[in-house]
């Protein structure tokens, strides 16, 4: 006898291998991911305490770093694999503590910083269609993540995204 034979709605095992979302502006469906270990204790080669880890996001933050680089020097350069096995919260959030968190979130300053850059180019070539369409989905995208971010609060709620001004917003 075997399961899912029927129906995708019957079954979840099925359901699950169907109904995988899509992006957002282009057709990949992939679900590839890598896996965190089981365990969420430090390995036991690790020496570094919390505190120096803790201390060293701080560094990095103040040189200028993002969460996520500060994450991926710990991760290459000082064996930290995850910050918040480690100290029990994440970069994220020890920033925030010690008021060094970014005032815009990290993924929609990447999108503002993308098109920035996007429209510098359609400055030099305007005749680059492909360009334009890609800087509406770029400026839809952060609307769409700014809306978001509006309504968990971690923006405030008169922000807005305007073209002419995003280029001092990155720089």
């Amino acid at each position: 006898q075997s399961r899912c034979r029927s129906s995708a709605r019957a079954c979840p095992t099925l359901s699950s291998q169907l109904a995988t979302m899509g992006r957002m502006h282009s057709k990949g469906k992939g679900i590839s991911k890598s896996a965190l270990p089981y365990r969420r204790t430090p390995p036991s080669w690790l020496k570094t305490n919390p505190t120096e880890v803790i201390e060293q996001i701080c560094k990095f933050a103040r040189k200028g770093m993002t969460p996520s680089q500060c994450g991926v020097v710990l991760r290459d350069s000082h064996g930290v694999a995850q910050v918040a096995h480690l100290t029990g919260s994440k970069i994220l959030r020890i920033l925030k503590k010690n008021g060094l968190a970014p005032d815009v979130p990290e993924d929609l300053y990447m999108l503002i910083k993308k098109a920035v850059s996007v429209r510098k180019h359609l400055e030099r070539f305007r005749k680059d269609k492909d360009a334009k369409f890609r800087l509406i989905l770029i400026e839809s995208r952060i609307h769409r993540v700014a809306r978001y971010y509006k309504t968990v609060k971690a923006l405030p709620p008169t922000w807005k995204y305007e073209s002419a001004t995003a280029a001092s917003l990155v720089a």
